[in-house]
């Protein structure tokens, strides 16, 4: 629907008699924009063509993306006369750099593979998307790579639960930005919301909250009493449905990392088999936020049992590489007190509970490495010892990340202090909606630098990348995910693409307001406050 709806707005602008010129200064900004002088342009209109590869089947899959947002018509390369020409053999080794040339008598967007032909289709897309009249493009010469190879926005559908056709949206935003990695988090103790088939009951009964809280009563001489909501939570994903995502994306260029948590945040799992906890339960699936001490019992043989059924299935859905297991917020007091956990430990010869997290993740690490699949965790992984190849999510600070790349294992930096949209973009909190806390602006975003100091040039390649998290205690809707993530991805993009002598401030706030304008063309709820 929000595709038909941009179609029109561009096509009814091309209709108009008003002459527009454009500046390509879009977001992420390129790295070279070379504007002939000679005042030469290109002008578009509605219904030229675009020519690809005729044996390249993605690379049509760009050109049908180009005339979509474009109001062009297709045909393979081998018809000569196209406006538009799509093309690979740029030479470079980064895989998404693309150079786009405007010339008198039409485009060519050269990539280096196919997403970086897609990168250059988006480029010219923001470079053209608010113009109105017809609308004449300079020539020129228009370049860029991004300086990380994992640019990534994670999702938190387990405390609230969206659906497919939300997801898809997300991910067209995803991937105006220039983002190609969606970090999909599917269970916690507040939900299940992936589907198991050889265990329904994670579905069947685990995907369900039957309440949230909303709040605290505190009485003059009682202690707080926990105000709840009368309103179930509910909702998981069938694999065909995450399947379908998972081909939306690559289309996209977006490889999905998802993630299912262990040993902790697992109480909706432990719901539903509770002889998988250290204290056999009962338990319920959470409805309060927070974290919990009942974790996955290290010494039970049922829970690797359990987990490589999991996972197996997960890996059946998700192609990608990485494989995120969480690791994070898991207590081990249940651990210290667990006969079967402090056997296992005699047993390994280990004399800390934090071992234990180590032998689940070596464990799981071997299982998903002959599925050629790679681990990730959350920067508590590091505790007990990291396993071998295992990469790492640095979020709380700096610190974790630097001592993973110093141990050679791969980084993606996501630190709260930059990257945890869900804290507030805005000083004054009264008139926004509702965040869990803390002061994240667009300008705090903007001047993160995800390379920490004290690294040497060698430890500094294993920083992959920079990533973004919405996590959605306190967000109920759609809307609400979209504007705690814009205009904030907008910076964070420029983080993920731009060197840091390339990033300007200032500059970037003059390129987001005709972002802005786009968000509002595509009908994406945003921040509309800067700070």
């Amino acid at each position: 629907m929000m595709k038909h709806l941009f179609s029109f707005l561009l096509s009814a602008a091309f209709c108009l008699n008003a002459a527009a010129e454009i500046d390509y200064q879009v977001v992420p900004m390129p790295q070279q924009i070379s504007i002939d002088k000679s005042g030469k342009y290109f002008t578009l209109n509605e219904g030229m063509t675009v020519a690809y590869p005729a044996d390249n089947a993605k690379m049509r899959r760009n050109a049908e993306f180009a005339a979509e947002y474009l109001r062009l018509a297709v045909k393979p390369s081998d018809k000569k006369g196209a406006d538009i020409n799509l093309t690979l053999g740029l030479k470079s080794d980064n895989p998404d750099a693309y150079t786009i040339i405007v010339a008198p008598k039409g485009i060519t967007i050269q990539g280096a593979s196919e997403s970086g032909v897609f990168y250059g289709i988006q480029t010219l897309r923001k470079s053209v998307m608010n113009e109105q009249g017809e609308v004449h493009l300079p020539c020129a010469t228009i370049s860029a790579e991004p300086r990380f190879s994992y640019r990534g926005t994670e999702l938190d559908c387990a405390r609230h639960f969206f659906p497919v056709s939300f997801i898809k949206t997300f991910i067209d935003i995803l991937a105006l930005h220039g983002v190609n990695r969606f970090h999909w988090h599917l269970t916690d103790d507040q939900g299940w919301r992936f589907e198991v088939k050889a265990l329904p009951l994670l579905t069947e009964k685990a995907s369900i909250r039957p309440h949230t809280i909303i709040g605290k009563n505190v009485g003059l001489h009682d202690p707080a009493v926990t105000i709840f909501d009368d309103t179930p939570e509910t909702g998981y994903y069938t694999q065909e449905e995450m399947r379908e995502v998972v081909r939306y994306a690559a289309e996209r260029y977006i490889t999905i990392v998802p993630e299912i948590d262990l040993p902790g945040h697992m109480i909706a799992a432990l719901s539903v088999y509770p002889d998988m906890g250290c204290t056999g339960g009962p338990y319920e699936v959470w409805g309060v936020w927070g974290v919990a001490d009942d974790v996955l019992c290290a010494g039970n043989p049922k829970t690797l049992e359990f987990l490589k059924v999991v996972y197996d299935e997960l890996c059946s859905v998700f192609p990608g590489e990485l494989i995120h297991i969480g690791g994070d917020e898991s207590p081990r007091v249940r651990w210290k007190n667990c006969p079967k956990c402090q056997a296992k430990m005699k047993e390994l010869g280990l004399k800390e509970e934090a071992g234990l997290q180590t032998y689940i993740n070596k464990e799981m690490e071997a299982f998903l490495s002959l599925r050629g699949r790679q681990i990730i965790g959350w920067d508590e992984t590091l505790e007990g010892g990291l396993s071998e190849k295992a990469a790492v999510m640095s979020w709380r600070g700096y610190e974790g990340g630097t001592a993973a790349a110093k141990l050679h294992h791969h980084v993606v930096m996501t630190p709260t202090s930059h990257c945890y949209f869900d804290y507030y973009q805005l000083k004054t909190h009264a008139a926004q909606p509702l965040g869990i806390g803390g002061y994240v602006p667009v300008s705090k975003v903007y001047s993160m630098e995800p390379v920490p100091e004290g690294l040497t040039e060698e430890e500094a390649k294993y920083i992959m990348g920079v990533q973004c998290n919405l996590w959605t205690e306190y967000m109920l809707s759609p809307d609400h995910v979209e504007y705690m993530l814009l205009p904030r991805l907008a910076a964070m993009s420029e983080v993920q693409w731009l060197q840091p002598q390339d990033k300007n401030y200032e500059a970037f706030l003059g390129r987001l307001e005709s972002m802005k304008q786009s968000y509002r063309k595509l009908g994406y709820k945003y921040c509309p406050e800067v700070e």
